[in-house]
């Protein structure tokens, strides 16, 4: 295709998001990736599309709207949603009172708040005394690394052009210089992670680009099955929902006492379940001006430990990665007029999976109104 609508750089989660908006529109998409196949944020993470305990005025709209648009992608591209719903478990009363603080506000809307006696219930897998759970239904999680290659081989089928192991050279007013050659297009979405600062380095020092780099892993099945995705105390604290309540201080003052390494290193711990039931576990937080290679041991220990204080004795660790997501100035996300008819998007928050769809039909609606 020597010419197109709409070509969009980068074939992660925001680029394919773009794609999809566009051909609802009936608009003719090429996407222009330089990997064989998207291998970065978007395959490294725990699939796990947020709701509850997301930004309340931007972000939790924008993932109510991606959440609706992930269902309609899972059917048409045959990708298998693990599981439904999400369980934040509060091993601390100070947690416990975030938990039944959020449930009343309007963000609790469908979360039901479960007592230490029905979260035992519920979650008989569950080794110590807890306070107590908040269990939302919103919330659903697929793998990624499998679903980032369905989502764009549906793409091909309705119509998008894919140039693999591409990289993207220069972008003038209608014109898209790539590996391949060249395409002329009525506008540019970039949509290029935290590879942005080599693409666009003016912006990146404006914007103060960084790059966040998570430790994960994924362990043996345990032999029992979790209810949803689960969550725990240091989750609260992370979350901007849940750290806007007015008993999130008291909770961060008993974290600052119990897990002040923990917190230093930005670890909350968040456990979601394969289909072969096989526990993927993290993470960690730790910023630089370059993405770190290198996963330091200490951090996993302390994910490791939060995971055992709530789950006792778990199975052996069977992979360790690392992911990378980009971090500026402005958050939740980075969208910016690069030129009349081009667009950079990047979402510095780490939100991508669960903000997605709802950002691309925002920035398709100011391309083509």
């Amino acid at each position: 295709m020597s010419s197109c609508d709409l070509v969009v750089v980068g074939a992660g989660i925001v680029g394919l998001a773009h794609a999809l908006a566009a051909v609802k529109r009936g608009l003719r998409v090429v996407v222009i990736e330089r990997e064989a196949r998207a291998s970065d944020a978007s395959v490294r993470n725990f699939g796990f599309v947020t709701v509850t305990g997301q930004e309340e005025t931007v972000t939790r709209p924008r993932a109510l709207r991606s959440l609706a648009a992930w269902e309609e992608v899972a059917a048409g591209a045959g990708i298998a949603i693990l599981q439904r719903g999400a369980v934040v478990v509060a091993r601390r009363e100070e947690a416990f009172d975030v938990l039944r603080e959020f449930a009343r506000s309007p963000m609790g809307d469908g979360c039901d708040v479960w007592d230490g006696a029905r979260t035992a219930r519920e979650m008989p897998m569950v080794a110590a005394n807890v306070a107590g759970a908040l269990w939302s239904p919103h919330e659903i999680r697929i793998e990624a690394r499998d679903a980032l290659a369905l989502f764009a081989a549906w793409l091909e089928r309705r119509g998008v052009t894919f140039h693999w192991r591409s990289a993207a050279f220069e972008a003038r007013e209608g014109c898209l210089r790539h590996a391949d050659g060249s395409i002329d297009a009525g506008a540019i979405v970039f949509a290029t992670g935290h590879a942005t600062p080599a693409l666009f380095p003016g912006i990146a020092a404006r914007e103060q680009v960084r790059t966040c780099k998570l430790q994960m892993m994924r362990l043996a099945p345990p032999g029992w099955r979790l209810p949803g995705v689960a969550m725990s105390d240091l989750s609260l604290v992370r979350y901007d929902g849940f750290a806007a309540m007015t008993a999130a201080s008291r909770l961060r003052a008993r974290l600052e006492n119990d897990s002040r390494e923990a917190l230093a290193r930005g670890v909350h711990l968040i456990v979601a379940q394969g289909a072969d039931g096989s526990l993927v576990v993290g993470d960690s937080h730790d910023y630089a001006d370059t993405a770190d290679a290198f996963s330091d041991a200490g951090t996993d220990a302390l994910i490791l430990d939060e995971l055992r204080a709530l789950f006792g004795n778990v199975a052996a660790v069977t992979e360790r990665w690392n992911g990378y997501y980009p971090v500026a100035r402005t958050q939740p996300l980075l969208r910016e007029a690069v030129s009349e008819r081009a667009r950079l998007v990047v979402v510095t928050s780490g939100t991508g999976m669960s903000t997605a769809f709802a950002i691309a039909e925002e920035t398709i609606a100011e391309l083509f109104g």
